[in-house]
């Protein structure tokens, strides 16, 4: 197979990778269902932390939806929007409604100021008056959770109170100038079951599927020239220049052990940075990345079609020898990515962004190998711990979740950095995306493609090799990791604390039961016996081991 050494377009593939690196673990949802440890549950204060939609009509003319948080204390809110009331709002008089209302209301929704008095007195004093319920317009542009002080022992509010931030809770306002305002507050229930997380996860196994045929079938292609040149009388391979394969990048254990330093300083600078200038650089290195994703994945689809195209090659300057099929392909790929840039904050952008990180995934699990089993088990081990500290022990030092604030693009006008694979939650009323970082599909693919490698070169059926069950291990780690993602309330979950014990014990318990551990651990490659050596009479008919 011919080949070049992975030059300034590839190396644009491997800079991505180390991007996608700060967001090796993260599988989310939306949080709908907040626990607070720091706000205990007391009698009368007891409720969790729930999103409730605030739907609004301005002269009986349906207007804009807002969203807030339900307190800890008074009744639960309503879940069906049906069977919730639409009610007229009123400003509170006085606004901060911390003393007694100058008027009576009837049944009335209050939209009140905070300030000046705690919550459940707003909420009883509203309740006095006569109102069914209360909307607190916070003086910050985030959400707040109003809870109760531990002396307040014998809370008895049947009125709901809701928290809208300062910005959501000003338009309201300012509608109240336009005429009648009715409300009406539901907090709905997301399904059971997340459309959007199974197709997630059908497109992780079916990415790292073709990512591990498309590196497998490359590798058995160099094995046959290989064996071809060696056969002719070639004792080393020659270094063929003009090619239309990427070079190949084996990882070493160095290489492993220094992915989480640097992926941890990489995941820090964005958490410390993250800014809109900051989101327009990743989405740069993001693009450049998936063009040479997107068009490697295109040339060697259509190369079966294009097959004079793609073996005739021009030299570029800087780029080296290019084929004639790549220099049409690429054109396309650039307009794609471009295109995906401007306009990524439309509703359908997510396809575009999809299809330039699978193509990017695809294209690196080609390109970079691990070449036995111990390098992989050392950088899956490494993305392990890296993915159990940023995402729960950082909180000791951040308050925060410094992978799940990066993920979901915190203090930036974006939906999330584009280092992810989303999918929107179609059929949730409360809308969003379900994510996955590449890293939970790419490093996991990397030690799956070694083991559909080794499965070929020793020619092993698929049942008695170590691709399928790898394969179904990861498959089951992902799994596990959406159970565990909604029985959390949609908390973000490091999805390689489940991938990395399944693909990782898989590999280890099979070697260790048919013997070949110790090969896969350190050479990586099945022996064989040289069949193109014919010793002569004089010669001893030993046979020799060479690598594949």
């Amino acid at each position: 197979m011919a080949r070049r050494s992975p030059g300034a377009v590839a190396a644009a593939v491997l800079v991505v990778v180390a991007a996608a690196a700060a967001l090796v673990g993260v599988a989310a949802a939306g949080d709908i269902v907040h626990q607070d440890d720091e706000a205990p549950k007391i009698p009368g204060c007891s409720n969790d932390f729930v999103l409730v939609k605030v739907q609004t009509w301005v002269n009986k003319i349906e207007g804009d939806e807002f969203v807030g948080v339900g307190a800890r204390f008074g009744p639960t809110i309503e879940s069906k929007e049906k069977h919730a009331n639409r009610t007229k709002m009123l400003l509170a008089d006085p606004p901060d409604c911390c003393s007694t209302l100058r008027e009576k209301v009837a049944g009335d929704v209050l939209l009140v100021e905070r300030g000046k008095c705690k919550f459940t007195k707003k909420a009883k004093i509203a309740e006095t008056a006569g109102a069914s319920a209360i909307i607190i317009i916070n003086d910050k542009h985030e959400l707040y959770k109003m809870v109760c002080a531990r002396n307040e022992t014998e809370l008895d509010i049947s009125i709901p109170a809701v928290l809208l931030p300062k910005d959501a809770g000003s338009a309201l306002q300012n509608l109240l100038t336009l005429g009648q305002v009715a409300v009406q507050l539901y907090s709905p229930d997301r399904p059971p079951v997340d459309t959007a997380e199974v197709f997630l996860w059908l497109m992780a196994v079916g990415t790292i599927l073709c990512a591990s045929y498309w590196s497998a079938w490359s590798a058995r292609e160099a094995d046959i020239e290989q064996e071809k040149l060696l056969k002719d009388g070639h004792e080393t391979l020659p270094n063929i220049e003009a090619g239309g394969s990427s070079g190949m990048v084996d990882i070493n254990m160095t290489s492993a052990i220094l992915f989480v330093v640097i992926a941890s300083c990489f995941l820090i600078t964005l958490y410390k940075r993250m800014s809109h200038w900051f989101v327009e650089v990743l989405v740069v290195i993001f693009c450049i990345g998936g063009v040479e994703g997107l068009q490697t994945c295109l040339v060697a689809l259509l190369s079966r079609w294009f097959k004079p195209a793609a073996e005739s090659f021009v030299k570029v300057p800087f780029f080296g020898a290019v084929s004639y099929l790549s220099l049409a392909v690429c054109p396309f790929c650039i307009v794609f990515a471009v295109l995906w840039a401007v306009y990524r904050q439309m509703p359908y952008a997510w396809i575009g962004q999809d299809i330039l990180g699978i193509t990017l995934i695809v294209t690196v699990i080609q390109i970079v190998r691990v070449p036995n089993l111990k390098v992989g088990s050392v950088l899956l081990s490494c993305a392990f711990l890296y993915d159990i500290f940023w995402v729960f022990i950082s909180k000791m030092w951040f308050h925060e979740s410094v992978m799940i604030v990066v993920a979901r693009g915190d203090k930036t006008d974006e939906d999330g950095v584009p280092m992810l694979l989303k999918i929107p939650r179609m059929f949730d009323p409360w809308g969003g995306f379900s994510i996955i970082g590449f890293g939970d599909i790419l490093l996991p693919g990397l030690l799956i493609a070694f083991a559909l490698r080794y499965d070929w070169a020793a020619k092993k059926t698929l049942r008695s090799g170590y691709f399928l069950w790898t394969m179904v291990a990861y498959g089951s780690g992902l799994l596990i990791t959406y159970v565990a993602l909604n029985l959390m309330d949609g908390h973000g979950q490091p999805a390689l604390l489940y991938i990395v014990p399944f693909t990782i014990g898989t590999f280890i318990a099979l070697g260790s039961k048919r013997g070949e551990l110790r090969n896969l651990w350190t050479r990586g490659q099945p022996k064989r016996v040289c069949t193109h050596m014919h010793p002569s009479q004089d010669d001893s008919s030993v046979p020799v081991d060479t690598p594949s």
